[in-house]
Order: structure tokens, then sequence, then C-alpha cells
């Protein structure tokens, strides 16, 4: 356990949503000064707990104490693209009245919005070359920058402002390499207490600590996201060993008392016998008798209490360990054989082809043209002047990332059968219940999912596809997945037969997948990256 003094103190936390739903129940933990990652399943409470940290949203029941102010960046940095830079800084304020009085403005208003704040401009030229922008850009819109720019600046207003406690939501979510390296150095180097929730293995990789969030119980461990892997690991192992030896326990007790039962059974038969053939005297029999019976119930007694202390033991062994309820995926076989050209990819200078089994990862910045090869690709289209791609096969499976191959009318076992109309309802319902959906869920509409289920209906259609895709071509696809659905995701990659074409920002993601081929695409052109 993690020893920090706290920055966050959840005391008995519960919230329920209007419609009775608990999103939490009774969570409370420490979170310590230092920079922590909050991890957990998807739809654990993750980004709900920040949002009640920060004030955001009232707690039905409990409380947070923080060690002072408290600031966060959302998930998903909705910002009104006519905003200035200046705004994401946090800065436009202060900025916009110190230029008001070099213009001779002397309201009192402008000199209460700058304070003690005169070096305003300085400090926001100097934010600006940290992500890489000119000191031009201050005035420039949010619709004029990248994303990536856009959360980097962001960060660092956040930064500059120096919370006591500052609250960062999936920060790197959708950005590429090279903005995820500037989100890097700024944890790196955050001053103050740090909270991010992440699937991010790189950015967790910074911590000085990881909570997890799970059936609705924090615990901190010390040390970054593999130390507390390890921890969980082991823990999970000790559990399941004491969950063996408790079983073999209680086995044993219940084999003796069986045991027992039958010897005074067979004692009993003896006496019983013994006096009908009079070869005891009456009273000596009778006095044997109910010595017997007082002996026979103690053990029996004895034997019961013995049983039930060894249930009990099994019942509470069983209790520590978690009973994860995780995707399982396992791919059909395509049949690709090993030397067949599945596609070929290429620009002006050189061409790759790639076969079989192969696995072949494209990466470089947003804007680069990534999405839209694997579409031209994906739909036969004309590739453009100095990018050329193809397909030889005739079965591909794609996974966009807006997953707007569903139909949102249809359920989610239509959608399903649509991709397999061969395959029985009742085996498609058991694929489905390998990703999580169960059950009602299966009858509803795709339209009324949560994030999280649609993304798992767009998986299931396709990797269940009948008959299979013998390429997959995936785009960003741990961006909505949390890390153990990740873990099985690598581990189906890695069984498939068929050949995968995947673009990602996720070192860690694809450093698991045993790439044979890995593309940067920069600049209209392609160059071949080390494994």
């Amino acid at each position: 356990m993690s020893s920090l003094p706290s920055s966050l103190l959840f005391d008995r936390v519960r919230l329920v949503w209007p419609d009775g739903t608990v999103a939490l129940d009774d969570v409370s933990g420490a979170i310590g000064v230092g920079r922590t990652g909050l991890v957990g399943r998807n739809g654990a409470g993750k980004s709900t707990l920040l949002r009640v940290a920060s004030g955001l949203i009232a707690p039905t029941s409990g409380q947070v104490s923080a060690s002072g102010d408290v600031a966060m960046l959302p998930q998903r940095l909705a910002v009104d693209p006519r905003r200035s830079v200046a705004s994401l800084l946090g800065l436009e304020e202060s900025l916009h009245a110190l230029r008001a009085i070099e213009s001779g403005d002397v309201d009192p208003r402008h000199f209460d919005a700058v304070g003690d704040d005169w070096d305003v401009e300085a400090r926001a030229h100097a934010l600006l070359a940290e992500a890489g922008l000119p000191a031009g850009a201050l005035d420039r819109t949010v619709a004029q920058v990248s994303g990536g720019e856009a959360m980097v600046l962001a960060l660092l207003g956040l930064r500059d402002a120096r919370a006591a406690v500052t609250l960062l939501d999936e920060p790197t979510n959708d950005l590429d390499r090279e903005a995820r390296a500037r989100v890097g150095e700024l944890v790196r180097s955050w001053p103050g207490a740090l909270v991010v929730v992440s699937h991010d293995i790189g950015l967790l990789e910074l911590t000085d600590a990881t909570a997890e969030l799970y059936d609705h119980t924090l615990e901190v461990v010390g040390g970054p996201y593999s130390a507390w892997r390890a921890h969980r690991d082991a823990e999970q192992e000790a559990a399941l060993r004491a969950e063996r030896d408790a079983a073999q326990a209680f086995r044993r007790e219940r084999r003796e008392r069986i045991q027992a039962q039958d010897t005074l059974a067979t004692r009993a038969r003896v006496a019983h016998k013994a006096q009908v053939e009079k070869r005891v005297p009456k009273m000596f029999a009778g006095l044997r008798a109910n010595s017997a019976q007082v002996s026979a119930g103690r053990l029996r007694t004895e034997m019961r209490g013995k049983e039930e202390a060894a249930r009990s033991a099994l019942t509470n062994a069983s209790a520590r360990v978690r009973d994860d309820d995780v995707v399982r995926i396992d791919l059909p076989d395509p049949g690709n054989a090993a030397g067949r050209r599945i596609l070929t990819i290429g620009d002006d200078e050189r061409e790759w082809i790639v076969t079989g089994r192969e696995r072949v990862a494209l990466v470089g910045p947003n804007g680069a043209g990534k999405t839209t090869l694997l579409e031209r690709l994906v739909r036969g289209g004309e590739s453009s002047a100095s990018i050329r791609s193809r397909t030889f096969v005739d079965r591909l499976g794609y996974l966009p990332q807006r997953l707007d191959g569903l139909d949102d009318d249809r359920s989610v076992l239509a959608n399903l059968e649509e991709a397999a109309p061969g395959v029985p309802t009742s085996e498609l319902r058991d694929r489905l219940a390998r990703f999580l959906l169960r059950g009602d869920t299966v009858a509803r509409p795709v339209a009324s999912l949560s994030g999280g289920e649609r993304f798992r209906v767009a998986l299931a259609r396709l990797l269940f596809a009948d008959p299979p895709p013998q390429l997959l071509v995936l785009d960003e696809p741990t961006n909505n997945l949390d890390l153990d659905t990740v873990d099985q995701l690598v581990g189906a990659v890695r069984a498939y037969r068929g050949a995968v074409l995947v673009v990602s920002h996720d070192d860690a993601f694809l450093a698991r997948l045993g790439l044979d081929l890995r593309l940067e695409l920069r600049e209209g052109g392609f160059r071949e990256e080390p494994l």
C-alpha cells in the first residue's frame, strides 16, 4: 500500500443516478500527493469519481476532502473552435486586460484582472514555445491548431494554474505519438498532486503510485502500472492458492464426516444385532447403547463443526479471488496460406507486399492520411498520387474509429446476424456473451447502448463474421478498451491465422502484437521503422 500523504480522501462516497443506478457505492480511500494513475475496467466509475472529486457532481452521501483547490481536464476536451489559444491556456482575461492597459485604457477592472500578473504575456509565449508553437499562435482559434496541440495547450494552462490537485481523464486519447510524448513530459514534471485516468500504459509508467477502482473499492499501490500489475497478479495467485487449499480441506472434512457416520452406523447395527441375539445382558446392553448414543452425538457435532468451519474458510477464500468478467476473444481460422498475397502498400520509392498471416502496423502523426488510406483500401477506391494500396482478398474486416458500420435502429443480435447469416441464433448469443453482451441486452437497439457496449458489438461483428475475414483492418482499436480487454485483444490478434493491418499510436500495444512490418506514413511517403 502507498505510504504517501493524502491529496484526496474519499470517505464512504456514494452516488446514485436519478434512474436509481448506483455509480459509486461507499468508496473510501486516500490518494497521495505525487503522480497517481487511476485504473479500472470500463464502467468501474473512474471518470465519475474524478467528477465527484472535482466538485462537478455532488455525491449522494459521503464526502471528499482535498489538500487544496482541485482542477480537472475532462475526457473529451469539448472546446468551442472559435475560442482562442489564450483561453486554452487560461490566460485570455489577463492578456486582454494587460493589452487594454498598454493601449491607454485605465479602467480599474483591467488592473483587477491583471493583479500581480504583469508578466503574463511573456509567460504565455514561454508556454507556446513549450507546446512547439510560435508566439503569434496566441491569438489563433482552437480550430487553427491540431487536436494534439489543443490538448497540450490545455494541460500547460492547468500546470500554469498550479492547483493543489489536478485530475486528468484520458489525456492521450486520439493523440499521435508526438503529442503523447509531450503529454508524457508534462506528467513527468508536474508540480503538485496529479491523478491520471488512462489506458495508456506508457503514461501510467510515469506515475509514483497506482490506484485501482474495483467493485466500488479504491486500493492504492506504490509504484507505476507495472508495479501494480505485479502486486495484483501476486495477490491473485496467493488467493487462488488459498482457495485451492481451503477447497481441499473442506473435501477432507466432509469425507471424514461421512466416514465417521458410516462407522457409527455400523457400530449401531452390530450392537442392535447383539442385543437381539441376547449375546449381551439386557441391562448392560442398554447402558452401552446409551453411552454409544451420547458419544455418537458428540462425534457428529464435532464433525459437523469441522465441516462448517472448513466451508466458511472456503467461502472466505473464494471471496478474495477476483471474479473479473472479461471479454473472451477466440478468432476463427480464415484459412490463409502462408505465401498468399494479401495486400500491397507503397509510395513513389518502394512497395511492400503483405502475405499470409503477416501483421503490419501503420503509424504516423495525426493528419498524415492513415485513416484515409485504410478507407480507400477497404472500399477499393483510387489511391492518391504518391500513396498506393491494394487488396487481393475477398473477405476483409474493418473496424473504423467512428464505429459507423452498425445499424443503430436494429438490435445487437440482428447486427451480428447480418455479419454471420448462416450461424444459428444460439451460437450467435454465445458469441455475444463472450463480449459481455447477454440477456436482454442483445435484443436492444444499438442506439440505446453505452459507448463501451457499442464498441463491443462492432468488435464482435467484425471478429465473428462468417466466413471469417482473411484480412483484419483495425483503426485505433484500443482507444475505448480497458486494459484487461486490450490484453484479450492482443492474445486474439497474435493467435489469429489471417493478416492484420493496424493503425495505432499506442506503442505499448503494438509492441505486443508480434509485428512483421512497421511503416510510418509522413509527408506523402512511407518509412520502414525497426520492430
